[in-house]
């Protein structure tokens, strides 16, 4: 059955927007399929909704103030492509990184695949240097 695309569009908003922005566990998990694979989780780490869930929480508890502002969402069949800004502060430990209290905004994109509308595989591009640049740390 083929994804309505305004549907898939609008899951994924909200699993940035309102679920991870807020590390809400429960509502990013009702946007995400059991089956899905998470392509940018580091090797040897969880690809799964689980290691999805402990990425968020870690970035919670690292970050205060999170949130992220979408600039562009396109989607064609069952894939939708999200141009956004994170924005948070650094209010605890980050990769070693003392916490610093700076601000910070940085570039993604994402491309999630979906199925049964959620969901099902996940990449992503970010500005990861611009990240640690701003946190004082490249």
């Amino acid at each position: 059955m083929p994804e309505d695309i305004e549907d898939i569009k609008a899951v994924a908003r909200r699993s940035l927007e309102e679920s991870f922005a807020n590390g809400d566990v429960e509502g990013f998990l009702a946007t995400v399929h059991p089956d899905c694979v998470n392509h940018e989780a580091p090797e040897g780490a969880d690809q799964g909704p689980d290691g999805m869930v402990r990425t968020m929480l870690w970035l919670k508890g690292a970050f205060s103030d999170r949130r992220y502002e979408i600039h562009q969402v396109v989607g064609e069949g069952d894939t939708v492509v999200v141009h956004c800004t994170f924005h948070g502060r650094h209010t605890g430990d980050f990769m070693g990184i003392a916490p610093t209290n700076r601000p910070f905004a940085f570039r993604q994109v994402h491309i999630v695949r979906f199925k049964d509308g959620k969901g099902i595989e996940h990449w992503a591009v970010r500005d990861d240097l611009g990240l640690l640049r701003q946190l004082g740390a490249a």
